[in-house]
């Protein structure tokens, strides 16, 4: 294990590195999980975000998802889906 010193840092940017470094472990792992899976199913999604299935609806009505429908089956992109979790508190 390596040694950290905080030397003339501030605390907003420690607060950034370690909010950067987060997001990066988080997609890296989001990104290896279930990797052959590209393509989700509703539960797939909502077991992913811990939410119901009217949840996902919700999300799908306010334009947050982009469903695509096959029959009467509603898939969505992998990718879409984390590139939505992390821009999502973006402006």
């Amino acid at each position: 294990m390596s040694t950290i010193q905080f030397i003339q840092v501030t605390p907003t940017e420690l607060a950034n590195q370690i909010s950067e470094n987060l997001k990066d472990t988080l997609r890296t792992n989001l990104q290896t999980q279930e990797q052959v899976k590209e393509i989700l199913t509703r539960k797939d999604v909502a077991d992913l975000f811990e939410v119901s299935l009217v949840c996902i609806h919700d999300w799908i009505k306010k334009g947050i998802l982009r469903p695509y429908k096959l029959g009467n089956r509603t898939y969505f992109k992998r990718s879409e889906i984390l590139e939505t979790l992390f821009n999502s508190n973006r402006s």
